[in-house]
């Protein structure tokens, strides 16, 4: 028998999902059938696989020590990493990242060192702020992701109760992204909006666009603007009112205006005039935490918005001032 005792960052989760981070090695179908025969217990008594635990609670396993992972030291790789992270904006809860375009926010097999939750655990656990000892189930963690060959902000939690906010938070569309792109051709109009529907093919990891709703396609909502236009490129920037797997990539190159440097959605030969082949010209360069309703523990980040100083793209194709222009604007309320 194994005994958790529930830790703060514990707390308010389900009893089967505890335990599945707690125990890795146990397959779903177990946990749920151990779960079921009272051989996962909470404090000393058989439970509902959604019961909410609390702090104090003790869960006892009663399975057999092969799905125990071997001790090990405090996950020594943290006390020799290095971390890399463009901090934008941090405080006890939470902290936003810079992602540079190139790194992967996790990794897509084994432990990658490189990648950024990676960098976030360390640069934590280095800092003090994450015991990875002391916790039971919970690691820094990042809130959203974005592509590897896209950059800007990324939400990162410091604790499991900032996590549970700002997911819900993300979920009801109560944090505003936006995001600045390099485009093929000229929009017209300069200002407006593209309200369609994307289709998933998960196989490929491509969506196409479609204009009327058929099944398995989602309504994807984006806003943009026009910033700047030269040299057959123009800034734009865009406002997501839906988060959908490559949504301002396929909208944009759908309504005629491919991204610069896109080889799934745009043009490899107008990509090729600007030797842009290796990734594409997006940016998530602000964000902003509307938060309309409660916000517990993150209230205080109501209203608060949040930027990257600056984008190479924009400064080598738009000026080195078109980043100041932008903030110019947006102080002006423009």
């Amino acid at each position: 028998m194994k005994e958790f005792i529930i830790q703060h960052n514990d707390s308010a989760q389900r009893l089967d999902r505890f335990v599945g981070k707690a125990v890795p090695l146990l397959p779903e179908s177990l946990l749920q059938k151990y779960i079921r025969l009272k051989r996962i217990k909470v404090n000393g008594k058989g439970s509902r696989r959604d019961f909410r635990l609390s702090e104090g609670d003790r869960v006892q396993l009663y399975i057999v020590d092969a799905f125990f992972e071997a001790p090990r030291e405090e996950n020594s790789y943290l006390k020799v990493s290095t971390p890399r992270l463009n901090i934008v904006y941090e405080d006890e809860n939470i902290l936003l990242a810079d992602k540079k375009p190139g790194v992967l926010c996790h990794s897509a097999g084994k432990w990658d060192y490189n990648t950024l939750v990676a960098n976030l655990q360390a640069y934590c656990y280095q800092k003090g702020e994450w015991r990875p000892g002391e916790e039971n189930s919970f690691a820094p963690a990042l809130c959203n992701r974005i592509d590897r060959n896209t950059g800007g902000i990324v939400i990162a939690a410091k604790n499991a109760e900032a996590l549970r906010i700002v997911n819900e938070k993300i979920r009801d569309r109560e944090i505003e992204k936006r995001y600045l792109c390099a485009v093929h051709g000229r929009p017209k109009p300069p200002e407006g909006r593209l309200e369609n529907y994307i289709f998933k093919d998960a196989k490929k990891n491509q969506v196409y666009v479609r204009e009327k709703p058929e099944p398995g396609a989602r309504t994807a909502v984006t806003d943009y603007r026009v910033l700047k236009s030269a040299n057959g490129l123009s800034l734009v920037e865009c406002t997501l009112h839906t988060g959908r797997t490559h949504q301002i990539r396929a909208q944009m190159a759908h309504a005629g205006w491919p991204l610069l440097g896109d080889g799934k959605y745009g043009s490899e030969r107008k990509n090729r005039a600007y030797r842009e082949t290796e990734g594409q010209a997006l940016y998530s360069y602000a964000l902003r935490f509307v938060f309309p309703t409660d916000a517990g523990a993150l209230s205080y980040l109501r209203g608060r918005e949040f930027r990257v100083e600056r984008v190479d793209f924009v400064e080598e194709y738009f000026g080195p001032d078109a980043m100041g222009a932008l903030r110019t604007k947006q102080e002006k309320g423009e």
